[in-house]
């Protein structure tokens, strides 16, 4: 499985906006993707959902993971995400 840990660089966590904006590139990513806290309380959920990923209650600075498929198209996904997840979002 492929996997990458990201600490969210948004100073919100995952709400609103930059929920919004990860969801929209999760789905545009061709495989699925999870995501949950490092810590394994919240999650794992799909990375696709809205309503999951905001469920999640993901703070800025806290890290999570992300999941797919262990194949190239699910390596390069979660790359994508996490590197998109690192950047706060908000100031976009």
């Amino acid at each position: 499985m492929a996997e990458r840990r990201v600490k969210v660089g948004s100073s919100v966590g995952l709400h609103a906006r930059p929920a919004n904006l990860f969801v929209t590139a999760a789905k545009e990513q061709g495989v699925k993707v999870r995501i949950g806290t490092a810590d394994g309380e919240r999650g794992p959920v799909d990375a696709a959902s809205i309503l999951s990923v905001m469920g999640l209650g993901v703070r800025s600075g806290e890290e999570v993971v992300l999941t797919a498929s262990d194949d190239a198209q699910g390596e390069a996904a979660v790359a994508a995400l996490a590197e998109l997840l690192a950047q706060d979002l908000d100031a976009s």
